[in-house]
C-alpha cells in the first residue's frame, strides 16, 4: 500500500525527504497495525488506506473504490465515527467502525479490569507491609517474617506477570500458533518440575496419552497451558487429589478428582481473578484459567469446563488439527 499523508517538496534536501518517508511509513503503519475498524477516505469517499482489521472483517473495503453507502451511514450495524482532516489543500477524513455498544462494553471491561488489578495487588501488599513492620520489632523471628514477605513478593511478581502475559495476548505481541508441538513430552516437563510444590499440597499429578499427539501450539505456550492447568489443581483440588493430564489429537485435557466447584462457580471459572468463595483467601492471582482460555482461542480452539462439587474439575481445550 502506497500512501503518503504529506506532499515533499521535490526540492527538499534530501534529510527531508526522508524524514517524510519515515513520517509516512510510521502512519501507514499505525492505520494497518490499528486494532480499530479504520478506513482512510477521500473527499470522493474512495478508501483510500484501510486497517488490516476493516480489510479483513468488512465487505466491500478496498483500497481505489468508493466505500458501500451502509458503512458511511451505520446501515450495516457498525457506528461511524467521521474526522475530516485536510492534507496539502485535499480534504480526507477518517472513519472509524465499531459494532453497537462496542467502545462502551470496551471501556466497561477496561475500567473493571483495572479496578481488579488495583484490588488483587493491595491485598499482597497490605500483607508485605505488615510483616516487615513486625519484623524490626523487638522480639520477632525476623527471619521467619522476611521469609513470609519474600512469599507475598512472590505472588505479587506473579500477578504482574500473569497481568503482562495477558496483555501480550491480547495485542498480539506474543504468538500462539507457530507450528505444532509434540505435547506428551511437554507435559511430562512441566509437571516434572511442580512435583515438589504438588507433593507439598498432597496432590498427586500424572500424564497420559498419545506420544505421537501434536497440538498447534507454540512449545512456549504449551508450558504455559499446561502449567496454569496444574497449578490450578494444586491450590484447589484439596489434598490427596490425584490431577491428570491427558494429551490427544487436537485435545488437551486436565481433571482432578478434588474438591470440584458449585454449578454457579462453573460459568466464571475463565473470568479474570475470579476465585471460588471457599478458595478467595488463596495465594493464586485468579488469571490462571483467563490465561488458559486466551491462548486457546490465539489458536482457534476451545475451552470448558465440567465439574461438581466433591466430583473434581475438568478443563478441556480443542484445537484445529495441527
Amino acid at each position: 500500500m502506497k500512501w503518503w499523508p504529506f506532499a515533499p517538496d521535490r526540492e527538499a534536501p534530501d534529510e527531508d525527504v526522508e524524514q517524510l518517508r519515515v513520517q509516512a511509513e510510521r502512519a501507514r503503519t499505525l492505520v494497518e497495525e490499528s486494532r480499530e475498524l479504520l478506513v482512510v477516505l477521500d473527499d470522493d469517499n474512495r478508501v483510500i488506506a484501510a486497517s488490516r482489521r476493516a480489510r479483513e472483517g468488512l465487505d466491500g473495503v478496498a483500497e481505489g473504490r468508493p466505500l458501500p453507502n451502509e458503512l458511511l451511514t451505520g446501515g450495516g450495524g457498525e457506528e461511524p465515527l467521521h474526522v475530516a482532516y485536510e492534507v496539502d489543500g485535499r480534504a480526507e477524513s477518517l472513519l472509524y467502525l465499531s459494532a453497537p455498544g462496542e467502545l462502551a462494553a470496551y471501556e466497561e471491561l477496561r475500567a473493571g479490569f483495572t479496578a481488579a488489578v488495583s484490588h488483587e495487588l493491595r491485598t499482597p501488599l497490605a500483607r508485605l507491609l505488615a510483616l516487615l513492620e513486625t519484623a524490626v520489632l523487638p522480639g520477632e523471628d525476623s527471619i521467619a517474617l522476611v521469609e513470609q514477605a519474600r512469599a507475598e513478593v512472590d505472588v505479587i511478581r506473579e500477578l504482574i506477570d500473569d497481568v503482562l502475559f495477558l496483555s501480550e495476548l491480547e495485542t498480539g505481541r506474543a504468538v500462539v500458533a507457530l507450528g505444532a508441538t509434540r505435547a506428551l513430552p511437554v507435559v511430562d516437563e512441566v509437571l516434572a518440575g511442580l512435583r515438589d510444590r504438588a507433593d507439598r499440597a498432597a496432590v498427586e499429578l500424572r500424564a497420559e496419552g498419545d506420544p505421537d499427539a501434536e497440538l498447534p501450539l507454540r512449545p512456549r505456550m504449551l508450558r504455559v497451558v499446561v502449567d496454569n492447568l496444574a497449578q490450578n489443581a494444586i491450590r484447589y483440588a484439596g489434598a490427596g487429589a490425584v490431577f491428570t493430564i491427558s494429551v490427544g489429537p487436537g485435545e488437551l485435557k486436565g481433571s482432578d478428582d478434588g474438591a470440584g466447584v458449585s454449578d454457579e462457580d462453573l460459568p466464571r471459572l475463565f473470568e479474570r481473578f475470579f476465585r471460588a468463595d471457599r478458595v478467595r483467601g488463596s495465594r493464586g492471582t485468579g488469571l490462571g484459567l483467563a490465561v488458559v482460555k486466551h491462548i486457546a482461542a490465539a489458536a482457534g480452539g476451545t475451552v470448558d469446563a465440567a465439574g461438581a462439587p466433591g466430583h473434581g474439575l475438568t478443563i478441556t481445550c480443542r484445537f484445529p488439527p495441527a
